[in-house]
């Protein structure tokens, strides 16, 4: 099916292959999930396994230079605690979805306990039969210490510092 440009349209699985799309779209629930789960157990190699085997890392690529990575991000950080909330996705075809999730943060920074809330940008591949992520692009909404208010705050420049303003909206 294609819209009169050529073109599969944005909805195209859903509307060829139902059963195949809600698929789809549960294991990339579950992607999110898994993320949430290995980055409170500081599991980066778990972590790492969430995405392609070529995924870019700065200059350079693969899991192993992301897991490294994931691990200097949050060195400075005690306990960290995901909630998933919403989470929109966009199935193209079989192989290729992106979306947005939501997230609640709340971390251990020093003698603080900060609350972030996140939105995630991602971009998701099926490789023989499971979902990973491409790529996954951390935005803030905020940082802030429990019972402060985050209007007060200066911009955060995560991930150079995980209290303040972000980019968003």
């Amino acid at each position: 099916m294609s819209d009169s440009a050529g073109t599969a349209p944005k909805d195209g699985l859903r509307a060829s292959n139902p059963l195949a799309w809600l698929v789809a779209c549960e294991q990339i629930r579950q992607l999110a999930s898994r993320y949430a789960v290995a980055m409170g157990r500081r599991d980066f190699v778990g972590l790492a396994e969430l995405f392609v085997a070529d995924v870019r890392v700065r200059s350079e690529s693969g899991r192993q230079a992301l897991a490294a990575d994931f691990e200097r991000q949050v060195a400075s950080l005690g306990r960290s605690i995901l909630h998933v909330t919403n989470h929109v996705i966009d199935v193209a075809d079989g192989y290729h979805a992106s979306g947005v999730v939501g997230t609640r943060a709340e971390l251990e920074i020093g003698n603080e306990w900060v609350v972030q809330m996140i939105e995630y940008d991602d971009t998701y591949r099926c490789v023989d039969g499971e979902w990973l992520f491409v790529r996954r692009q951390h935005r803030l909404w905020y940082g802030a210490p429990v019972g402060a208010n985050p209007l007060d705050l200066p911009l955060a420049n995560w991930p150079d510092n995980a209290v303040g303003l972000g980019d968003l909206p």
